[in-house]
């Protein structure tokens, strides 16, 4: 690679956008363009590590007699921390390298909104953005109805294509083409699992949400004994030490069951919800899918869970000093943290933009 060589006279004389990178020959030294002015680049880049998670997927909503929802999906998992895994299996991606003065856009991804009733899928959680960088949200948690998702005419009246994402939504049970679910985004998360393959009051309830590190849990029913009520289990999160403790995050929602025993959420995703309650809301800023919910009569209406918020975690060294704006003055709420060598900044809400 041989930059374009200018001196400082010539450079000065140029229409230059930011990211621009010269070599200075009046200078001997490599220069990037910033939006403003010229910065010699060299010790004040920032080889940064990150994590970024979207918002988990809201479990699917429930009413009627034995009618449980499925766990919806956690939201996409993306990291370059050395020694740690992406979602989906996949390794970490490359850092980020900056420069001083270079400015990056960041916006946390809300969780879904877990549905409200057995018509009621729950929504999709939000992407969340680091720059380049895209996490995609959770794939919701789908219901035991099938005309709630159109299944008789077209296949998405009601928004099924919403099961797909950063990990796929689970499916609820009674729906009589319940051989697939909701697919993960390669590099950030996987699939959901289907509940009973026909409305069958003697079988699995309920499917559960894929995790960043995981599947959910999928048993065939001829598994199942008769009178079994379980909900399947969500997917497993993927762990970071990038904060200095390891912290599971972007686990899937359980699935929902109408007897005793739901289907379980980990790293920051819901339990699914049994015999006539809500599914359990995702953990914020960590993307966890809600669980699904669950009804045992002809009266009761309950909500699924809603997903958890996404977060972003950027790590550089910290002889660098702090980021020149850090956002909290133009829309996200950020802390500031040290582990050993390193400075940390956790962003949990809004959008702005931070300047290294």
């Amino acid at each position: 690679l041989n930059l374009k060589s200018y001196t400082t006279t010539q450079r000065d004389a140029l229409t230059s956008a930011a990211g621009d990178i010269i070599y200075n020959s009046t200078d001997s030294k490599v220069q990037v363009y910033n939006g403003s002015s010229w910065s010699d680049l060299g010790t004040t880049a920032f080889t940064t590590e990150f994590v970024v998670i979207a918002g988990g997927g809201g479990g699917g909503g429930a009413s009627g007699t034995k009618k449980p929802a499925g766990g919806a999906g956690a939201g996409g998992y993306i990291s370059s921390v050395t020694g740690e895994n992406s979602g989906g299996g996949d390794s970490a991606v490359d850092k980020f390298i900056a420069v001083k003065g270079t400015q990056v856009t960041i916006s946390i991804g809300a969780g879904g909104a877990g549905g409200a009733n057995n018509n009621s899928m729950g929504s999709k959680g939000t992407k969340t953005i680091f720059g380049s960088i895209t996490a995609a949200g959770g794939g919701a948690g789908m219901v035991g109805n099938d005309s709630a998702r159109g299944e008789s005419g077209s296949d998405d009246i009601f928004g099924e294509a919403a099961q797909h994402g950063g990990s796929g939504g689970g499916k609820g049970n009674g729906y009589t083409n319940n051989t697939e679910s909701g697919v993960g985004t390669p590099g950030q998360g996987h699939r959901g699992s289907r509940g009973a393959s026909t409305w069958n009051y003697n079988a699995v309830s309920s499917g559960g949400g894929g995790g960043a590190g995981s599947e959910a849990e999928f048993v065939a029913q001829a598994s199942y004994p008769t009178g079994s009520t379980e909900g399947a289990n969500g997917g497993s999160g993927v762990t970071s030490s990038i904060t200095g403790s390891a912290v599971g995050r972007a686990g899937g929602g359980g699935g929902g069951s109408y007897g005793n025993n739901p289907g379980t959420g980990s790293d920051g995703g819901g339990t699914g919800a049994n015999n006539n309650s809500a599914g359990n809301a995702g953990t914020a800023n960590t993307g966890g899918g809600g669980g699904g919910a669950a009804t045992n009569d002809s009266v009761t209406t309950v909500a699924g869970g809603n997903g958890g918020s996404g977060v972003v975690i950027i790590s550089y060294d910290s002889s660098l000093g702090t980021l020149a704006n850090d956002g909290s003055s133009g829309g996200l709420t950020v802390s500031t943290s040290t582990s050993g060598s390193k400075r940390i900044y956790e962003f949990t809400a809004g959008t702005g933009t931070i300047t290294f």
